[in-house]
């Protein structure tokens, strides 16, 4: 009896299975990990290393494909969380807030100067004082970092103003000045940023700095107990509310960014209109150069035209152009047929609007996105270029 006939034949593979459908049991190893004799060499370890990420990767994309949203979705969110982040740097030294900020750290200090004065009997047995003294310096640089970040935003968006303003004297447009004028930088500006560049490190240092004496005090307070509360009771109770109010404030900021986070990839088109809302001034593309921007019309596929396609990829639907003697046509697959950013798919009769780019989306979605930010949502392609080179061929 042969040896060969002890070996069992694999079954042969179904007829209707797929790529798609036969899950590599080893994800992580490459094809040739087991017989190439070389592969111990340091080259070979390299490329095995880099070709078993593209495996995994491969593997964990194959897996939860389906579970989680399309890769053109998660770009959208992407940028419009980088948008929303940038927006709330800006309210974050708006002029309210700054004021806001400057007064909550003023209070903080005159209370402990207040605590300091009318304590002075009281006899700690762990040094409050030493701490009390340390929050009050923490509240004074940071107050000086605001405002020294303050006048620089402040000066740049008056220097932004005169650049466009003045853009009119020599024949060029608002919206070109808009677009060109951060190549210009003035010496006033590397002074200015020269300056914010020192306060950020010293901003970043006083953070780090707050943290490492929040543990320290709340150490001290720890360790002192009740004795802390008999014997010099304004202190310790300073302390306490100082400790209390770090704690209640890093909640609230974690909780808000928790909440912005799960709007932004849950709740998309709810955060694009309160942003369309309580935009104080234009910073996105003009009602003008939205309206320069092609239109369709959204059909759904009828039964006939899915039969026809045969073995082909199954039409979601066509988008024919509007406002036109020749409208253009374009055939979208199923996958294709829904907006990124609303993650909804198109409805029949819906208008959509392409950028130049190509990307396109619902009209009512993307109209309010470029009136903020005049990017296209997946590919960040800056619309008015595209609008200010058709007014110079015109």
């Amino acid at each position: 009896m042969s040896t060969e006939a002890a070996v069992p034949s694999s079954p042969p593979p179904r007829s209707g299975s797929s790529s798609e459908d036969i899950i590599d049991t080893t994800p992580l190893l490459s094809p040739g990990s087991q017989s190439d004799p070389n592969i111990n060499s340091p080259t070979n370890r390299r490329s095995i290393r880099r070709q078993s990420l593209r495996d995994a990767a491969r593997f964990l994309r194959r897996a939860s494909g389906r579970r989680m949203m399309r890769e053109p979705s998660m770009l959208v969110r992407e940028t419009a969380a980088e948008h929303v982040e940038e927006r709330q740097s800006d309210w974050a030294y708006s002029k309210p807030v700054v004021i806001l900020d400057i007064i909550w750290n003023l209070a903080f200090v005159a209370a402990g100067v207040a605590v300091l004065v009318l304590s002075t009997e009281e006899r700690a047995n762990m040094p409050l004082r030493l701490w009390i003294v340390g929050y009050g310096l923490q509240c004074l640089l940071h107050m000086g970092c605001v405002c020294v970040e303050y006048r620089r935003r402040r000066r740049r968006r008056v220097g932004f103003g005169t650049v466009a303003s003045g853009g009119g004297n020599d024949g060029s447009s608002i919206s070109g000045s808009r677009g060109d004028s951060g190549d210009y930088v003035t010496l006033a500006q590397l002074q200015d940023d020269g300056t914010s560049s020192i306060a950020k490190h010293l901003e970043s240092a006083n953070t780090m700095f707050s943290f490492i004496w929040w543990i320290i005090g709340f150490y001290w307070v720890s360790a002192g107990g009740q004795a802390l509360a008999q014997d010099s009771p304004q202190l310790y109770w300073l302390c306490i509310i100082y400790l209390g109010f770090d704690v209640f404030f890093v909640v609230f900021c974690v909780a808000l960014a928790c909440v912005i986070g799960i709007a932004v990839c849950c709740c998309l088109p709810c955060i694009i209109a309160i942003l369309y809302a309580v935009a104080d001034q234009q910073e996105g593309a003009s009602k003008e150069d939205i309206d320069q921007l092609v239109k369709f019309k959204f059909r759904r596929a009828s039964d006939n035209e899915k039969l026809a396609v045969g073995d082909q990829e199954t039409p979601g639907g066509i988008m024919t152009e509007c406002g036109t003697d020749s409208p253009i046509e374009h055939v979208l697959s199923q996958e294709d047929a829904e907006c990124c950013i609303c993650l909804s798919s198109y409805d029949d009769g819906v208008e959509l609007r392409e950028l130049p780019c190509g990307h396109h989306f619902h009209c009512t979605c993307v109209d309010k996105w470029l009136h903020i930010n005049a990017t296209c949502p997946l590919c960040k392609y800056n619309i008015l270029k595209s609008s200010r080179q058709d007014r110079e061929e015109v």
